[in-house]
């Protein structure tokens, strides 16, 4: 289909775009990557008045170290994310996510910000941004403001941008030495949306046939209208012990406690049925793709 007509933007700078913005109001809508709206636009499910192209802004592009905290750019693309050794030393369930991401076409032009943006509860980053306690920096005319990952997923589709607002860079704590990372997806076929999608990471502790769950990270991916934080299951997996080697555990053995933390994974979720999954389907795929997650993360 053809899209709807619209006004085409491409500032200079951020400032400039954020007047663009401020100028347009409610019924402009933000380009990057263009791998998320593009679709909507040809769909005829968005219609926007303005197209403000901030694809080639340098403000919004790189990878830095800043204190505790790795700052990724917003326009920062899904394969220079997977190739940038700052992400992979400091957050590496990042890149494990972002591999899993559509095809090599898709992740050489979507964008990291883009994706977080777009909100898509089977996308595969936004389980990563609020397992990992993410902050999204947010610019305005009116200034900078910073949105913890918890409270940047609203609804179906809908962040906590306001209009006139871009999210600018996504800052990802590093957890430091010791944690394991592991991202789990279950889909139809290669470039599929997550049907489900477990992010993991844990930190064990103790040695040979005394490993145990010290803390661990757990955030789904289509398990509701946003991402979930699977809290119960943090919780509960708290000293679980784990099998001495491998990602496996037996019955009655080792892994037994990871396997009942795991259990909790689908409490408080509301996950949609469509035509690749009915909601206890889903329900199912979660306490599996959990279990599976926890295990290979502290392995």
């Amino acid at each position: 289909m053809i899209p709807p007509a619209f006004d085409y933007v491409r500032p200079s700078s951020l400032p400039e775009a954020l007047a663009a913005l401020a100028e347009a109001g409610e019924d402009a809508k933000v380009l990057c990557g263009g791998q998320s709206l593009l679709p909507l636009l040809r769909l005829r499910l968005a219609y926007p008045s303005v197209l403000v192209d901030v694809g080639r802004l340098p403000e919004l592009h790189g990878v830095r170290e800043e204190g505790g905290h790795v700052r990724i750019g917003a326009a920062t693309t899904h394969d220079e994310v997977l190739r940038s050794p700052v992400v992979r030393a400091g957050c590496p369930l990042l890149p494990l996510a972002t591999a899993t991401v559509a095809d090599p076409a898709v992740r050489h032009r979507g964008t990291l910000g883009g994706s977080l943006a777009h909100a898509d509860p089977a996308g595969d980053l936004p389980a990563v941004a609020v397992a990992l306690d993410m902050e999204f920096v947010v610019a305005s005319a009116a200034g900078e403001r910073a949105v913890p990952a918890g409270e940047f997923f609203v609804d179906y589709l809908e962040t906590a941008l306001r209009p006139a607002e871009i999210l600018v860079a996504v800052r990802v704590p590093r957890l430091g030495d010791g944690w394991g990372f592991h991202y789990e997806k279950f889909h139809l076929t290669a470039q599929a949306w997550a049907v489900v999608g477990v992010a993991a990471a844990v930190r064990p502790g103790g040695a040979g046939g005394d490993r145990r769950v010290e803390e661990a990270r757990v955030g789904l991916t289509n398990m509701g209208p946003t991402p979930v934080r699977a809290g119960g299951v943090e919780r509960a997996v708290r000293g679980a012990p784990l099998p001495g080697a491998g990602a496996g555990g037996s019955p009655g053995g080792a892994g037994d406690g990871v396997r009942d933390a795991a259990a909790l994974a689908d409490e408080g979720t509301s996950p949609p049925g469509d035509l690749h999954a009915t909601p206890e389907y889903r329900r199912h795929l979660a306490r599996v793709l959990t279990r599976r997650a926890l295990l290979a993360a502290a392995a």
